[in-house]
């Protein structure tokens, strides 16, 4: 049961984002990541194969480097590894290959080969086992044809056989996030908050900051 939390608001997103991981770790993972809009219009990710602890001293190194993203904005995400094995490249989120959408994912893509071959006979080049790439590359298609980032998010959801919970960020929209529920993938929590939200895949990670949600 991999974790997902997700902020939008007026504060910095990163320690927000690993507090809520860290409200996820009963779950069982051996993955983390964390990704949060820059000042340079791109998703800043950061991944590691192992602990909570441990990305949050990589966030730590990268802040004290000046190197780390301040952004209001992100997604985290802890993963069981089910396509690819554990590795810091099969970690969450994934991001399109510009670097403007980054997307976190539970459950399973059935028809990702297919997926992936279409992606790849178009261009698009994966960094990843994860059969969760793909939609991060979908995404990104309906970007480059003109849609919006919801309708873009859409068609991507259209396509995608199985039963997936995914929240998506883009950084043309950066006050945006979506998430979305494909048949019973454990679905999506919304925290409904004062000048921000959350999404998240458990209502725990969202009790500390707003007890207001919708499921």
């Amino acid at each position: 049961m991999c974790g997902i939390i997700a902020y939008a608001g007026g504060q910095e997103a990163g320690p927000i984002l690993v507090d809520g991981l860290k409200a996820l770790e009963y779950r069982g993972y051996d993955s983390a990541g964390v990704g949060v809009r820059d000042g340079t219009g791109r998703m800043a990710v950061t991944r590691v194969a192992g602990r909570v602890e441990q990305l949050a001293a990589a966030l730590r190194a990268k802040a004290k480097s000046g190197a780390a993203s301040r952004g209001t904005v992100g997604i985290a995400h802890t993963r069981w590894a089910t396509h690819g094995g554990v590795t810091e490249a099969n970690a969450h989120p994934h991001v399109s290959r510009d670097g403007r959408v980054a997307i976190v994912h539970n459950g399973i893509v059935e028809n990702y080969l297919a997926l992936r071959a279409e992606l790849a006979d178009v261009g698009y080049e994966f960094t990843s086992e994860t059969d969760s790439e793909v939609i991060a590359h979908l995404i990104h298609r309906g970007l480059a044809a003109g849609h919006s980032f919801a309708a873009a998010v859409r068609q991507a959801a259209a396509l995608v056989q199985g039963a997936s919970a995914v929240v998506a960020a883009c950084a043309d929209e950066p006050e945006t996030l979506i998430g979305l529920r494909l048949g019973n993938a454990g679905g999506i929590v919304v925290g409904l908050g004062d000048g921000f939200n959350l999404l998240a895949s458990d209502t725990l990670a969202l009790l500390p900051h707003t007890s207001r949600v919708a499921y």
